[in-house]
């Protein structure tokens, strides 16, 4: 049991973890370190919703069962000093901080938690395995912290949604909280693996933040063009007067009046695509893994008269990084 004079106290076996006295609401926040303001976002939400009574852990560990063979686990970066720095500055009480078999004493476990159809999908589909590894990671990290509340990223929605679903069928005593996504002052996500990108690798990486918040501006004019055109009393002064409103557009984007007829999700994905497709011919360029729309309750792609809340989410490698990022958009119900 270490830790320095001011800040939180560093822990390394769950025996010390286990006689570290609680008081009031914990609240832990589960990293792989290299923490960044996006991890102190967390912190900061953990410490207000603890309240001055309660406690903030912070849990530092690279979890082996989330890397395939061809990931980055020995290039992810270790940085535990500026992590305790970071915990303390955020608010954290306490960084837990286990060695790789304090986690898994026996080895690889043989027992791990299935992530089901939807760990399959999306990154699950590009990372076979990396969700099963997720949730027994933290399956054992909330054992061990025994937490009232776990706050985690919307950046990584789909993990997100996984461990939710994960708490719900399986009787975690746990609130689960998202919070939003941080980004740097240009548009980028928030990762340890921004610190990877040249400058001109992190110029072509910008198309991911910009194809999403395209879609979210695709919806709201499409909307609007709908609303304004339904708004005429009969079906040939609306189609009249879609034309109208959908020639004015065209002089501004014509891609808009291409796809003012469809369903908005398509409207969206098309947008997004659009901005993708001319980063994949920039120097460097950008390879995409995955673009979709989805209901964040499975992460099924969404149809063209869904209503409610999608996430649109996006992956791609700029050089040997990759990097994800997605945003929330509201359909709203179709008369």
């Amino acid at each position: 049991m270490t830790g320095p004079t001011t800040g939180p106290l560093l822990l390394g076996t769950a025996a010390e973890l286990e006689e570290f006295p609680r008081t009031g609401r914990r609240a832990v926040v589960m990293t792989m370190g290299a923490l960044h303001e996006g991890h102190a976002t967390l912190v900061r939400a953990a410490r207000e919703h603890a309240g001055p009574e309660g406690q903030v852990v912070v849990t530092v560990f690279v979890n082996p069962l989330q890397f395939g063979a061809n990931e980055d686990l020995d290039r992810y970066p270790r940085t535990l000093d500026a992590d305790l720095l970071i915990s303390h500055g955020a608010g954290a009480d306490v960084v837990f901080a286990p060695a790789v078999d304090e986690v898994y004493p026996g080895g690889d476990p043989q027992v791990r938690i299935a992530a089901g159809p939807m760990g399959e999908r999306l990154e699950g589909a590009t990372r076979p395995g990396h969700f099963d590894g997720m949730l027994t990671v933290v399956a054992k990290l909330l054992h061990l912290t025994r937490p009232d509340l776990a706050f985690f990223g919307q950046k990584d929605a789909q993990q997100l949604a996984l461990i939710r679903r994960m708490v719900t069928d399986l009787n975690f005593p746990v609130e689960v909280v998202g919070v939003p996504t941080v980004r740097e002052d240009d548009g980028l996500a928030l990762s340890s693996r921004n610190r990877y990108l040249s400058p001109q690798e992190r110029r072509t990486a910008l198309a991911l933040s910009r194809a999403l918040f395209a879609g979210r501006d695709r919806l709201a004019a499409q909307a609007a063009l709908r609303a304004r055109a339904e708004a005429l009393p009969t079906s040939d002064e609306r189609a009249a007067g879609l034309a109208r409103l959908g020639e004015i557009r065209a002089s501004a984007d014509a891609h808009a009046v291409s796809v003012a007829g469809s369903g908005l999700p398509d409207a969206v994905r098309a947008a997004a695509r659009h901005l993708l497709e001319e980063a994949a011919r920039h120097d460097p360029p950008l390879a995409l893994d995955y673009l979709a729309l989805v209901d964040p309750r499975d992460f099924t792609d969404v149809g063209p008269r869904f209503t409610g809340t999608a996430v649109l989410a996006v992956a791609a490698r700029v050089g040997t990084t990759r990097l994800i990022d997605n945003i929330p958009l509201e359909f709203g119900a179709h008369p």
